[in-house]
């Protein structure tokens, strides 16, 4: 039985993500399980790349992708069902990011889009890719 899914979205692909999204949505109604939405920032609290932001700056592009991630999920899925979601903003790697966080929310499902694939991918993207290879939950890929 699946007691919590993590979906992973790209909030920078705009509605792109929806279908993955609506699927991870589906498959937690199925179980009556938690939905849990995570979107990863990239790192720019490298020494070397700091330097060239405000202070300030990972504090509002945390909120920012908040806000964004939110928004998604309230259109995509309503407002009502967003209220029970759990959205998650993290900062790093993202296959690392969305992998750390399924364990930190004890997840049993990882739900992502397989979005720019690479022949050298065998047509699954690079972070879903390694999110399949690294995962040690089920993870469903939707193309």
């Amino acid at each position: 039985m699946t007691r919590s899914v993590l979906c992973a979205v790209d909030i920078s692909n705009g509605k792109i993500d929806g279908p993955v999204l609506q699927k991870a949505a589906a498959l937690a109604d199925l179980e009556g399980a938690q939905l849990d939405v995570v979107s990863v920032l990239p790192d720019f609290g490298e020494s070397w790349v700091s330097g060239f932001f405000q202070a300030d700056f990972h504090e509002k592009a945390l909120a920012e992708a908040q806000k964004q991630l939110t928004e998604l999920c309230a259109s995509t899925l309503g407002s009502e069902r967003n209220e029970k979601i759990r959205h998650v903003v993290a900062t790093g790697t993202a296959y690392q990011e969305i992998l750390r966080t399924a364990e930190s929310a004890g997840s049993d499902l990882i739900v992502i889009g397989a979005h720019k694939p690479d022949f050298k991918d065998y047509l699954l993207g690079p972070n879903a890719a390694r999110v399949v290879r690294h995962s040690t939950v089920s993870v469903y890929v939707v193309r």
